[in-house]
């Protein structure tokens, strides 16, 4: 299957929106990136996100130049998500508590509560100087991210046969006043379970990569080296960084951050697109052929088969697993996964 992960599935991750600028937050990656326009793909970069500013239940952002990032009970302002610059914290009204979607529209924030089917409209999150309840529509309510511009909000659609798509509209009450936007691809890899709608969904499988006979009658002694690849294909993944700039400061290297969102993809349950496995104890490094020497004992014509475990989106390998298994059957070992661990993702 194919499909963005909700952001209620996944902590840390959301999509706010300044003045200038939208900002998609990843915390499991440890960065953001910052667009200027989501249907053009325009003037993407991504920065490093500071630790003090990750892993936040919500993100949100003002015309003023301010982040707003809540967890649990309180919430903490900055003016850049790199630095932590600027930093105040302070608690989140009761009233404000619990929301399912926050988000800044030009000096207001809005709050949804979805399972209510209401929005509340306030000055401050803080404090209730200004509280306006209304109804959240039937449109509008099966956003799976919601972010605030300056005269209106926009929620990014489920995925459709149309692909990515995102809504924008001045009120959340009004289904018939909102319009809709293709999401560019390049953008789309950066989205949460994105891979599986640009290179296709995630597989995992094993490759025979040396068959072995023994054509005497006797039983003997096969002894020989096979050559394996091991590793990742570095160039097929940063192929899809092309259109991204990468902040200097950042410290982030783009094969570095390009293995990160393969393993991530990985490691999300078929429903996301992905694998539901962990791939940490794997080698991420750039494949290379090794060699490694076999001493196997075969019975007279006996035939063994070496496989190994390969991940990749539809049908190109990626991720090239170091371990091997040697069996006598000519089909693939029964085990989907027995070399990896199943994944502890979120969206499980």
């Amino acid at each position: 299957m194919r499909d963005i992960i909700p952001r209620n599935k996944t902590k840390g991750v959301d999509i706010c929106a300044g003045k200038e600028y939208t900002y998609i937050i990843r915390s499991d990656l440890g960065c953001y990136m910052q667009i200027s326009d989501l249907h053009k793909g325009s003037d993407l970069t991504v920065f490093k996100l500071h630790p003090s500013c990750q892993n936040g239940d919500h993100y949100l952002a003002d015309m003023d130049g301010h982040f707003y990032i809540i967890k649990g009970e309180s919430y903490r302002r900055v003016t850049d998500l790199s630095s932590d610059a600027d930093a105040v914290v302070e608690e989140l009204d009761p009233d404000f508590r619990d929301g399912e979607h926050y988000l800044g529209i030009n000096k207001f924030f809005v709050v949804i509560f979805k399972g209510r089917g209401i929005f509340r409209i306030t000055s401050g999150l803080g404090s209730v100087s200004t509280d306006v309840k209304q109804n959240l529509k039937p449109e509008s309510s099966n956003g799976l991210y919601y972010w605030g511009l300056s005269d209106c909000c926009c929620f990014l659609k489920p995925v459709s046969k149309w692909e990515v798509e995102y809504c924008k509209g001045a009120d959340l009450e009004k289904d018939d006043s909102l319009l809709v936007y293709s999401v560019h691809p390049d953008v789309v890899n950066f989205l949460p379970g994105g891979l599986s709608i640009t290179q296709g969904p995630a597989f995992g499988r094993w490759e025979n990569i040396k068959s072995i006979q023994m054509n005497c009658d006797t039983t003997g002694t096969w002894r020989n080296k096979i050559t394996k690849k091991v590793g990742y294909n570095k160039e097929k993944m940063t192929q899809i960084m092309h259109n991204w700039k990468i902040c200097p400061s950042s410290l982030i290297q783009s094969g570095d951050l390009a293995g990160l969102i393969a393993k991530v993809q990985f490691s999300l349950s078929v429903e996301y697109g992905g694998s539901h496995v962990n791939t940490e104890k794997q080698s991420w490094n750039e494949a290379t052929e090794v060699e490694e020497e076999l001493t196997l004992e075969l019975k007279p014509k006996q035939c063994l088969y070496v496989w190994q475990y390969r991940l990749g989106f539809r049908d190109e390998p990626v991720l090239f697993c170091r371990d091997l298994i040697i069996g006598d059957e000519p089909n693939p070992p029964s085990e989907a996964k027995p070399l990896l661990e199943l994944s502890k993702s979120s969206t499980d």
